[in-house]
Parts: structure tokens; C-alpha cells; sequence
């Protein structure tokens, strides 16, 4: 592999390039050992697929695939319209205790990636909880996940047919709901959002129910559905979650001073009900106050069931949604994977489906996944750190052709 250092024109370039990407993020930014590669071998060792390869040469309005690249790191501080606060984005090493660890991403990465992007005419992403660890939500199965520190989700079954089980489910969550809608959309969540509004995705599917994406400015379709809503599973009536959150607070006035003693008071006490945060971000509380203290409003329309407009474990994602994204799946010419392991079946069959239609297939994740026996194009990396320097590598900011 041969490096050529820029020319000072060249770092002019690259610069300017990198504070407009910077003034998109609200931020300020820092060229790093910018370069291009003349060769690079290891990209064909990584691209042994013979159809994938195809696609990354495939004829197109900008040429043959060139493995070329202006090498920039973006740092930023976040500032999201409509968010309580001005809450900044925390740094990689404040959420070691979540994020899984992973080199930073190569160069070959980074092309590969880049081109993969470049040759699509018709993308489809799914995105699941790796992309939210970065902004301080725990996924599952990662080494750092919430099931390596002991927590179990509740499944669809045992929310329905138990009302002990639905009130610990809505102790705890009432009272990390603060800290969870604090997160706020990271770099990648913003990069997507950014190469959304240009045409360079045709449809985003999120496994995540954390509204992450649509507070970056995107609008994707939320396969698991979303915890910002509650729904009767009686008669079928929504509303807001923050309205359900006054409900829960006016029928429990205890627990938000509890929650107030969480934050500042004795952790564990009486006078917090016993709550304490749990290092992955979930609250622990002793059941003696969520079992006989802790009331749940019933639907306003037919005095039913409330549960979050989620799909739980061992549900069924609703068939509308579902068919809406496996047919993008079938009819798309590339499908990437982001931060997911896919081990649910709902994100598992579309990947499968693109695959079998002969889409061109990737996936950008840290550890493994179910699919990698098949997807020809795996890439182990942060999201938050490969993504922005995606888009800085060429012309996937200017809207597609």
C-alpha cells in the first residue's frame, strides 16, 4: 500500500469539506493524517464475493470503483431542536461500560464502505442497538449488554396475563424514563439522517424504539415499534407516553420525589423506594414498594390494559409493517445491516429476503451476527466512528442523479 501526503491545495479542500460536514453536526472540527491509497489489497480480500464485487464495479455516473480517500475525522458537540436541555454528545470513553470494544475503523473499511454507499441506486438499512449504545443506550447481547449484568425483558406473554409483571415493568420504566429520553442522537444517527435527505437511502428500518432517528432528522419505518407511545391492547387506543407519564405521576405522587432522591438523596433507601441505578443505565427497585405502592392507569376509553407500542419479546411485529419492509427488502439492489446482531427473526428474514433477491449485502457491526455466513461484506466497527468519515470521503453528501 503506497501513502501519498496532500498537497497543501489538497488539505485545503479536505478541510473545507470537513466544516461543512461540522456546521451540519453544530460542531467543530479536526483533520487527521488525511492521504489517499494508490493500491490496497486488503480491500480485495475483503470482497470475495463474486456478485458483490460486481456491484462495487459496476458502471455508474461516477465511474469504476476507485479505492481512494480523503482520510478526515470530525469531532463535535450535538445539539438536537425540540430536546430538553442543550445536552452535548458524550465522548466514546464516558460509555465504555456499554459500547462494545473495536479498533477504529481501516482505511480499506472505510472505501469499501464509501462504495458501498456510491453504487446503490435503491438502499435499504436496518439499524438496530448498536447504533443507540454510543448515545448511552444499552443494547442486549453485546459483552457490555444489559443481558451480561443480569436483566431479562419482559416477554409479550407475561405482560399479558400478569398484572404483577405489568407493574414492575411500569415502576421501572416510569422511573428511568427521564434518564432514557435524555440520550441524544449521535454522529451516525446524524450522517444517516444527512445521507437520507440527499436520496442516498431509499428506506431506513430501525429495530429501535428509541426515537434516536427521527430526533436526528429522520424518518424511519420502527419495525419493533416505539416506547414514546402507549396502546390499549383491549381496544386499540394510543397516546403519548409523556401523557401517560403524568397519569402514572398523578396517581403515584411518591414516586417523583423517590426519583428526585435517586438523583441526589441515598440510593437504596426508603425514601428513593429503594431504587437504585444499575450501571447499564436500568433502575433496580425493591419489590416491596412496586408491589403494593405503584398504581397503573387504565385506558380512558374502555378501562383496558396499557402497554408501550412495542413489540416484546415473543410477539409478531404487526403485518402491514412487516410486509412494507420485507417487500423493500426483495425489491432494493443493496441492503446494510448497521449495529445489529440479527438474532430477531423479524430483522433476520430481511436480510435473508435482499440476499435472495440478489441485492448486494453488508454489514457495519461490532461482534458477530447471524447472517455472517452468507453476507459477503463485514466491516467490525463502531458506527459512530466510521460513518462521518464516510460521508467526508467523496461526493455522498450532493444529492444522487
Amino acid at each position: 500500500m503506497l501513502l501519498h501526503f496532500p498537497s497543501p491545495s489538497s488539505l485545503y479542500n479536505i478541510t473545507s469539506r470537513t466544516k461543512l460536514l461540522a456546521n451540519f453536526i453544530g460542531g467543530k472540527s479536526r483533520v487527521l493524517s488525511p492521504f489517499t491509497i494508490s493500491s490496497s489489497p486488503s480491500t480485495d480480500r475483503l470482497v470475495q464475493n463474486v456478485g458483490f464485487k460486481d456491484f462495487l464495479h459496476s458502471s455508474s455516473s461516477r465511474g469504476p470503483f476507485r479505492p481512494s480517500l480523503n482520510f478526515v475525522h470530525t469531532s463535535s458537540r450535538i445539539s438536537v431542536p425540540g430536546n430538553q436541555g442543550n445536552v452535548s454528545s458524550t465522548s466514546f470513553r464516558d460509555k465504555n461500560k456499554i459500547i462494545p470494544p473495536s479498533d477504529p475503523p481501516s482505511v480499506a473499511d472505510i472505501n469499501l464502505l464509501y462504495n458501498f454507499f456510491d453504487r446503490s441506486t435503491n438502499l435499504v438499512v436496518l439499524t438496530g442497538a448498536g447504533i443507540s449504545t454510543e448515545c448511552g443506550i444499552p443494547d442486549y447481547r453485546s459483552p457490555n449488554g444489559a443481558y451480561s449484568s443480569g436483566f431479562k425483558p419482559i416477554t409479550h406473554q407475561e405482560f399479558l396475563r400478569s398484572s404483577r409483571a405489568r407493574r414492575r415493568y411500569w415502576a421501572r420504566s416510569y422511573a428511568g424514563w427521564r434518564r432514557f429520553t435524555a440520550a441524544q442522537p449521535g454522529a451516525s444517527h446524524l450522517a444517516l439522517a444527512s445521507l437520507e435527505k440527499v436520496g442516498r437511502i431509499s428506506l431506513m428500518v430501525t429495530q429501535n424504539v428509541d426515537r434516536l432517528h427521527h430526533r436526528a432528522g429522520s424518518n424511519p419505518l420502527e419495525l419493533h415499534g416505539t416506547v414514546y407511545s402507549v396502546i390499549c391492547i383491549d381496544c386499540g387506543f394510543s397516546f403519548s407516553r409523556n401523557l401517560f407519564q403524568d397519569q402514572l405521576q398523578d396517581l403515584n405522587p411518591k414516586w417523583a420525589a423517590a426519583i428526585e432522591s435517586l438523583d441526589y438523596g441515598n440510593p437504596g433507601s426508603d425514601k428513593s423506594f429503594g431504587m437504585k441505578q444499575r450501571p447499564d443505565g436500568d433502575i433496580e427497585i425493591d419489590e416491596k414498594f412496586w408491589e403494593e405502592d405503584f398504581h397503573i392507569p387504565t385506558c380512558k376509553k374502555c378501562n383496558g390494559v396499557l402497554k408501550p407500542d412495542v413489540v416484546f419479546f415473543g410477539d409478531n411485529v404487526p403485518k402491514d409493517r412487516a410486509d412494507k419492509a420485507l417487500e423493500a427488502a426483495k425489491g432494493c439492489d443493496a441492503f446494510l445491516v448497521l449495529g445489529s446482531s440479527v438474532m430477531t427473526m423479524s430483522a433476520y428474514r430481511l436480510v435473508r429476503a435482499a440476499h435472495e433477491a440478489g441485492a448486494a449485502t453488508a454489514i457495519v457491526n461490532v461482534g458477530v451476527t447471524r447472517v455472517d455466513d452468507f453476507v459477503p461484506m463485514r466491516i467490525n466497527a463502531r458506527l459512530g466512528e466510521i460513518l462521518p468519515r464516510v460521508i467526508d470521503v467523496g461526493s455522498l453528501a450532493i444529492p444522487a442523479l
